[in-house]
């Protein structure tokens, strides 16, 4: 059985834990919260009576694993000091907010034989290979579009004049944080690093990114990349081959695939999935990895190697574009 605690009280940590509810062997056994109200409001409603409102206090228990939720601008110390008492961590993305954070985490769960790794919903979902099929089916690929355009839900709160914690840039959060580090995984994944990358932003009046763009370059194919927080997208988005073109609706959660023929045949390769599903598969393969390294070392390795590329590259797109 493994124990694990979670720090972090928003959706994104109920989807997780009602996620890893559906993993035998995976058990919610201590939340940490800088309120204790909140705190056991959350662990209540998945059967968790174990609070701490003291991180160190926290870090000591006798859990085996935490999943941390919180604002980027703290993921990297509260990685650390896990890691430090012997916990292995599932960190939401962005893991770190510079590639050398990652380097110096990772370096340290592996001299403590810890698994530490990012919550990236496209990495452990088997929708990944579905595209990956998919993709050798449209022929020669030339161009893309990835786009993760999601007026944000504290947007409102913004224009009222509230300064929301996505929107804060001391919590390192933005608009390519928080939706264009989706775009960046499946190019990545599936093309590799760019020869050239040239990217741009928009900025906000509290300074942080609200929209930007980014145009990749490869000897063979030139691929772009759209993401916003204070609009809405509804076209998805598309990747070029002679053959047909594969369309996504949620490039988030690889979701909606469909492949368009150039003989105007199509073949719809899935639909939409509860988030909960997605979040279960995250946690069951950090179950895997903890449980059973050997088995599971080459995919965890390879994993950890795509968190790295991207963690640069989205570093090199934030010096370009100026983001705090």
């Amino acid at each position: 059985m493994i124990k694990y605690g979670v720090i972090g009280s928003g959706w994104i940590a109920e989807s997780f834990v009602e996620g890893a509810q559906t993993i035998d062997g995976m058990q919610f056994a201590a939340m940490y919260s800088r309120t204790y109200e909140k705190g056991k409001e959350f662990a209540e409603k998945f059967g968790c009576d174990t609070v701490y409102t003291d991180l160190e206090k926290f870090a000591e228990s006798d859990i085996d694993a935490v999943y941390i939720a919180s604002p980027n601008s703290l993921h990297y110390s509260q990685s650390k000091l896990m890691l430090e008492k012997g916990k292995h961590v599932l960190c939401e993305k962005p893991i770190t907010i510079t590639p050398e954070e990652f380097e110096e985490l990772f370096s340290l769960a592996q001299s403590k034989n810890l698994i530490y790794t990012e919550a990236i919903m496209m990495m452990f979902s088997p929708h990944k290979k579905l595209l990956k099929n998919a993709l050798e089916k449209i022929g020669k690929i030339t161009t893309a579009h990835f786009d993760f355009s999601q007026l944000s839900s504290k947007y409102k709160a913004l224009k009222n004049g509230e300064n929301p914690n996505i929107f804060n840039p001391e919590m390192k959060t933005g608009c390519l944080r928080d939706l264009g580090i989706y775009c960046y995984y499946p190019v990545v994944e599936f093309f590799g690093l760019p020869e050239k990358i040239s990217a741009f932003a928009g900025f906000i009046e509290t300074g942080a990114d609200g929209y930007g763009t980014a145009v990749l370059d490869y000897p063979d194919k030139q691929i772009t990349l759209t993401y916003s927080k204070i609009g809405q997208s509804y076209l998805g988005s598309q990747i070029f081959g002679d053959k047909g073109t594969i369309t996504i609706e949620s490039v988030s959660q690889l979701t909606g695939i469909k492949i368009h023929f150039a003989d105007g045949k199509t073949q719809s390769i899935n639909e939409e999935v509860d988030k909960h599903i997605l979040m279960a598969y995250e946690a069951e393969k950090f179950y895997n990895f903890i449980t059973d390294f050997e088995k599971n070392k080459e995919e965890y390795f390879y994993t950890n190697k795509k968190i790295l590329e991207v963690n640069k590259l989205m570093f090199e797109v934030k010096n370009q574009c100026g983001i705090i």
